[in-house]
């Protein structure tokens, strides 16, 4: 097998937790398969005379304490890595987006990018479901506040809100029209109508489970159940929200079938979409998790990660080596 030098461009890797993170183990398996591992952070990456470089850190992982050593600090063209996985986490800040154009400039140089980086800076993770309105929910997009109550008593005096730029959870609220809170609550959302929020039908499904559906190439790789707890209204992991094995329904396999063009047209190699009910909710596209939770409630013949970076080297075939 040829041995290619795959870079992550991720959060601190003294903050991944091994048994959890999703970076961690695309890591692991490239680094089984006998690949050059390494390592920067989002302020490494820059441009000099007119090409992209990155201050790098070829990195040795292991499922022991620590779960990491850093060596040959070294700072190269991104051209001379085969692949680069952006892994980083939102927010999608302006650090982030700038990140991405630098990172345009290594595909348009040949280097492979998942996901492709123009897509990242068009993907909203919860704008880009918009595109899909036979399969959402009914959603509204807007900072003023009566319209948004308007919506809301439309759909029965109860509608979820969340923020355009957030991850994990942060920031939803589950709002009743007969809450003392709504006014307040709204106006710090909108920040005072000055910012664009979405605001979704609570969709009583929940109750049972967020599913996470990862998808690769546009076809199902797994899925796990997010169920929240009893005192909150969000499955979120970060919020303590229990995975649970679950099934792929008939449902889930349309709104993946749906998707799947689009997909793969924007070159959204590895995502993670979110489904409650019969409802897809997100496109999950800047680091989407769930992979070690999934390999353990179901125990797949293939683990996740093993797909994944089997299906890099797939495209990676066709490009060449680099030099």
């Amino acid at each position: 097998m040829t041995a290619y030098r795959i870079l992550f461009v991720m959060d601190p890797i003294e903050r991944v937790l091994p048994d959890k993170d999703t970076t961690f183990v695309f890591m692991l398996e490239s680094q089984a398969r006998g690949h050059g591992v390494y390592y920067c952070n989002l302020n490494d990456l820059f441009v000099a005379d007119g090409a992209p470089h990155a201050h790098v850190r070829r990195a040795v992982v292991t499922r022991a304490t620590p779960h990491y050593q850093l060596f040959e600090d070294r700072t190269e063209p991104l051209s001379w890595f085969t692949a680069i996985f952006m892994r980083k986490d939102p927010p999608v800040d302006l650090a982030y987006i700038y990140a991405t154009h630098i990172l345009s400039l290594a595909v348009a140089g040949g280097t492979l990018v998942l996901n492709d980086p123009r897509a990242l800076r068009d993907a909203n993770e919860k704008l880009y479901a918009l595109n899909f309105p036979s399969i959402i929910p009914p959603t509204i997009v807007t900072c003023e506040m009566d319209r948004l109550k308007r919506f809301m008593d439309e759909q029965g005096g109860e509608m979820i809100v969340k923020p355009l730029d957030a991850c994990g959870g942060a920031g939803v609220f589950h709002l009743r029209r007969n809450d003392r809170n709504l006014n307040a609550i709204l106006e710090l959302s909108t920040d005072y109508g000055r910012r664009l929020i979405m605001g979704q039908r609570y969709l009583t499904a929940i109750r049972q489970g967020d599913k996470r559906v990862i998808v690769l190439n546009g076809s199902i790789l797994g899925a796990t159940l997010r169920v929240p707890r009893e005192d909150e209204h969000r499955g979120n992991i970060h919020v303590g929200g229990t995975c649970v094995a679950t099934t792929i329904t008939p449902r889930d396999r349309l709104i993946v079938a749906t998707l799947a063009p689009q997909l793969r047209r924007d070159g959204l190699h590895f995502v993670g979409i979110d489904i409650i009910g019969d409802y897809l909710t997100e496109v999950n596209v800047t680091s989407p998790t769930g992979v070690q939770e999934i390999n353990a409630l179901s125990r797949p013949a293939t683990p996740l990660e093993v797909a994944v970076i089997h299906y890099l080297e797939s495209l990676i075939a066709p490009l060449g080596e680099n030099d």
